[in-house]
Parts: structure tokens; C-alpha cells; sequence
């Protein structure tokens, strides 16, 4: 069952389950603040500024979508559709985003859930906006969920917000020391939302499980067409409150049939696109997972054959990343999808960057610096749940090992003695020193050429993320006024090493490096800085990092 009350502004005012001992209702979510929608933005006027220099008070604070007016779409014995809705007023104040919204919600019959979406339109001549985030979450009963699951292997016991609130903040307060649980088990974890946090590609259903009653809360996401960040984008699953944001599991249903909003395209609204991808890199085709834009997706066969379905009327461009093969693929076509077309875009090679032959690698070309060596975490700052787990990465406070590992000295790595899974740490960040100063760090990697070529080498760098770095790369001399033979210029604003993440947005460089400049049948050593500095948190996650010889 399902309450909602005109007077809630479209908030849910309660969710309730049977319980089969006795057949009572009991409350599933809190019964003022079931649950909300809300909106962070940025606009260039009427509202807050889109300036680094905002503080977070006026810039990533949500903003609550209240609306005020309420309608019954539609009411049959096999259908409810419910509308929310609030005009836009300039005059209300300057924290009432530019819209006009409308907020829904769906009941069917047989359905053990309910669903909800939203249209959010924005005319012409409003002050301009940028709709950073829109999120629909959900808070939970605490007394009675306290189990959560985001996958088979990640589900565990959580704590609750009173054993957070009497805990230790950490680094930054969303990670806290659990200090006095009230659950004995969990005293001594750290708990912290991101280390729940899972790709967009993975992430088909995630929720709570209550003991008593025996129910489950589950948020399902049919469609990632609204998500903007891609299928490797990490985002929020269920964390501690209890809260949910979003999942993805109903894809087979997908498109619905049911939205009576008009702006909702159904299937025979919709086209698809059908292809394959062939990769050129000196071997065979291999599968690539494609990408278009606008939010459309698919993981290609193993002949490099997609197809997608339900797509938006509209233009798209085409992109396509490719595992074991750095770089992107983008079609130099558009694609215009009509309602009901079906676009056979054939053949298309994608020839990946190279200039030369592999003198040597560092890592695999997969996007991510899961390969590399990820340290155990630091003793009292532990979650259980990834002590056995191939995602160790998600441990809190990973950054402060490499100070532990290397105290005074940086990482070297010498090819064809060094194992980048043992000695290639997997972020390049600063280092903490005696009075808690973080400074820069350079790295070397040290190989023999028996013979140099006259032409040009070519050194590929892959970045899995980047969070305010610079990276200075140096070719055998990197003494002190010594100008650096290339820069990245500072990039990222991922913030995938205090997240514990291990990939997010890719970068890729490719360096010019003049024979001239490597020595014969000695040792060369390329010098690898991250200039940024100051706290822990500037840094890159390497992908993978290689050496090509000149074009024969």
C-alpha cells in the first residue's frame, strides 16, 4: 500500500507491506519524510553562480522539489497515475530552480511496487541552468532495516545513524569510525557511502531487507538513459539512513507502455541502431562495449555485433571504448533516430592509437587500476566486507599506504624486474610527511635500450581518473630548473581516490619523446610528477602506460 497526501508537496507520506503473522499494517518508511526528490543546480542567473569560489551552503546543497498542485491522471481498477506539479515563479526567491515540474507516481495493479518519474521543462528566456543532479531517495524505517544488499557479493549488516552520529569523523565526514555501534560486531569499522558506490553498468538493483516484517525495499531502474556520466560511471547505491537512490533491473519491460505523460516516448516512438565494431591494433576484432550519446548503451558480442533498442527520437553521436585497447572510437557520422526506425550502420574499424611497436607496458588497457598493487588497509580502519573481497580497493584511507610504503623515497619501477601488480602502487598521489605536510611525489621507470632509433618514441599514458593533478613527465635528467619535457596541465575533479574508486573519467596522452633524447645499450629513466599537492587527495589512478618504438 502505498499513502499519499495532497498536502505532502509530492513527497511520499508513508509506505506501507502487509505482515503475514497478523495481517497489520506497519510503516515501511518514516511517516514525515518518506522520502523526497531534490535537485542541485547551477545557474547563470537568478540564482547561485557556477564558480568554484561558491560555498557549499549556496552551490551543492539539494534543493527540495515542493510542489503545489496535485491531479488524478488516471484511476481504473488496474491503474493509478498521480501528478505533482509547481510553476515556475520568479518572485517566490532566488532558491526555486527555473522550472516547471511534474512529478509522478504510478500504481498498478499486481504490482507489489509503485513508480515514479518526472518531467522537469524549462522555457525559453528562463535564467540559464545546469542540472547538476536530480535524485529521487528514499529514508527508511531504521528500527527495522538494517540489512542491505547491492549485490550477490555485496550485501552485509549496517549501522545505523545514531551509531554514525556517535562515531569518529574521519577525513572528510562521510567516513566515520564506528566507536561504540549498537551492534557490538561492528565496532572498529569504518563506514563510509562511497565504498557502496557501483558502476552504472552494474548497478540493476539494490535495497533493504527487513527481519520483521520479512520484506524487502528494492529501488529498480529499467532505463540509464537519464544517467549523464556513461556505464563507468561510478554512482550512490543504498547506504547508511537507511537510504536508496537507484538501481536498474526492469529491462525487460522497458520502454513502458503505461507513462500517460505525453513526453514519454513509447516503443513504437523509439528506434534502435544496429552494428559492429572492428578494432584495427595490429591483431584480430575483439568486442567493445559501445556507448552513444544521449545515454545509450550495450556490451557488443564477441564479433563485435550490437544492437540497441528503445532509443529516443533524436541525433547521436556514436562512441565506443574497446577493453585491452586504449583510446576511444567515435563515429564520424550522426545518427538520427525516428520513431520506429531501425539504423543498420554496418561495419566500423576503429584504429586504435600507435605508432609504433610495444617496447614495453605497464598495467592492462582496461580503464581501471584494479591490476595494479592495492594495499591492505591501515589496522582500526577496516570494513569487513571487503577483507576477502576482489575490491579491496574500496577500503577506506588507501592514499595514506603509499607514505607507509614509501616514507622517504618514491616508487621506482624497473621494467623487466618490477611486477606491476606488486610494485606499482595504484594511485599516484602525495606523500605525508613528519608535520603532516603532503607533498609532491615523482616516480621512475627505469628500462635498457640496446640500440636507439633516430625517429621518434612514443609514450602512451592512460589514465583510469584524475582528481587536481598535474602530472610532469622529465627523459633522463630531472634536476631542479630542468623544464619538464611534457605536462598534463592540471586535470581531473573525479575525486575517485578519496571515494574509493579505481577508475572514472579516462584520459589519454601521448608524448613525443626524440630518440635523441634516450641513451643506447644503458639505462634510461623516465621521471613521472605529480606536481599538486598539499592535501591527499590530488592524484591519478593509471590505467596502463606504454613505450612504442619509431614506425618502420
Amino acid at each position: 500500500m502505498v499513502r499519499l497526501s495532497r498536502f505532502c508537496q509530492g513527497r511520499r507520506d508513508g509506505l506501507s507491506a502487509w505482515e503475514s503473522a497478523n495481517s497489520n499494517v506497519r510503516a515501511i518508511a518514516a511517516a514525515r519524510d518518506g522520502g523526497r526528490w531534490s535537485l542541485s543546480r547551477s545557474c547563470k542567473s537568478g540564482l547561485r553562480p557556477a564558480t568554484n569560489n561558491v560555498k557549499r551552503s549556496d552551490s551543492d546543497t539539494p534543493l527540495p522539489l515542493a510542489c503545489t498542485e496535485f491531479k488524478i491522471i488516471a484511476q481504473t481498477n488496474d491503474q493509478i497515475e498521480v501528478s505533482f506539479t509547481m510553476k515556475w515563479n520568479p518572485s517566490v526567491g532566488r532558491n526555486v530552480v527555473p522550472l516547471n515540474i511534474d512529478k509522478r507516481y504510478i500504481v498498478l495493479r499486481g504490482s507489489s511496487g509503485f513508480y515514479a518519474y518526472a518531467i522537469f521543462e524549462h522555457l525559453a528566456g528562463w535564467p540559464a541552468l545546469n542540472i547538476d543532479r536530480a535524485r529521487l531517495a528514499f529514508k527508511l524505517d531504521k528500527k527495522r532495516f538494517r540489512y542491505m544488499a547491492i549485490s550477490d557479493e555485496r550485501q552485509r549488516i549496517m549501522p545505523t545513524e545514531d551509531d554514525r552520529k556517535f562515531g569518529k569523523v574521519l577525513a572528510y565526514k562521510e567516513a566515520v569510525l564506528l566507536t561504540n555501534p549498537s551492534n557490538p560486531s561492528l565496532k572498529g569499522e569504518v563506514d563510509d557511502k562511497y565504498q557502496y558506490s557501483c558502476d552504472n553498468k552494474d548497478s540493476h538493483v539494490h535495497g533493504w531487507i527487513s527481519s520483521g516484517p520479512h520484506v524487502g525495499f528494492w529501488v529498480i531502474t529499467p532505463s540509464d538513459e537519464f544517467r549523464a556520466g556513461g556505464p563507468l560511471k561510478p554512482d550512490l547505491t543504498s547506504h547508511v539512513g537507511p537510504t536508496s537512490l537507484s538501481a536498474a533491473n526492469e529491462i525487460a519491460k522497458w520502454p513502458y507502455e503505461f507513462p500517460l505523460s505525453p513526453e514519454f516516448p513509447h516503443s513504437k516512438e523509439r528506434g534502435s541502431v544496429r552494428g559492429r565494431l572492428l578494432v584495427h591494433d595490429g591483431g584480430p576484432a575483439k568486442p567493445a562495449r559501445s556507448a552513444y550519446g544521449y545515454q545509450f548503451w550495450t556490451k557488443a558480442g564477441q564479433d563485435g555485433s550490437f544492437t540497441i533498442t528503445g532509443v529516443r527520437a533524436g541525433i547521436y553521436n556514436l562512441y565506443a571504448s574497446v577493453p585491452g585497447i586504449i583510446g576511444d572510437f567515435k563515429h564520424n557520422v550522426y545518427i538520427i533516430i525516428k520513431p520506429g526506425s531501425v539504423i543498420q550502420i554496418g561495419d566500423l574499424v576503429y584504429n586504435a592509437p600507435r605508432n609504433g611497436p610495444t617496447l614495453w607496458e605497464i598495467g592492462i588497457p582496461d580503464r581501471t587500476g584494479s591490476e595494479f598493487y592495492v594495499p591492505d588497509p591501515a589496522p582500526g580502519l577496516i570494513n569487513k566486507l571487503y577483507l576477502k573481497s576482489t575490491q579491496k580497493f574500496r577500503q577506506y584511507g588507501l592514499w595514506e599506504r603509499y607514505t607507509d610504503l614509501y616514507p622517504k623515497n618514491d616508487l621506482i619501477y624497473t621494467v623487466g624486474a618490477s611486477n606491476y601488480a606488486r610494485d606499482w602502487f595504484f594511485a599516484h598521489v602525495t606523500r605525508k610527511t613528519a608535520n603532516n605536510v603532503y607533498v609532491p611525489t615523482t616516480w621512475q621507470i627505469k628500462f635498457y635500450l640496446k640500440t636507439v632509433s633516430r625517429g621518434s618514441y612514443t609514450l602512451r599514458i592512460a589514465l583510469a581518473a584524475a582528481h587536481n593533478a598535474q602530472l610532469q613527465v622529465w627523459i633522463n635528467e630531472a634536476n631542479a630548473g630542468v623544464k619538464p619535457h611534457f605536462t598534463t596541465g592540471r586535470i581531473g575533479r573525479e575525486n575517485a581516490i578519496a571515494r574509493h574508486g579505481i577508475h572514472a573519467r579516462y584520459w589519454l596522452f601521448s608524448v613525443n619523446v626524440p630518440g635523441s633524447q634516450l641513451v643506447t645499450n644503458r639505462i634510461n629513466t623516465i621521471y613521472i610528477k605529480q606536481v599538486n599537492a598539499g592535501t591527499p587527495f590530488p592524484g591519478v589512478i593509471y590505467d596502463y602506460i606504454r613505450l612504442e618504438a619509431p614506425s618502420t
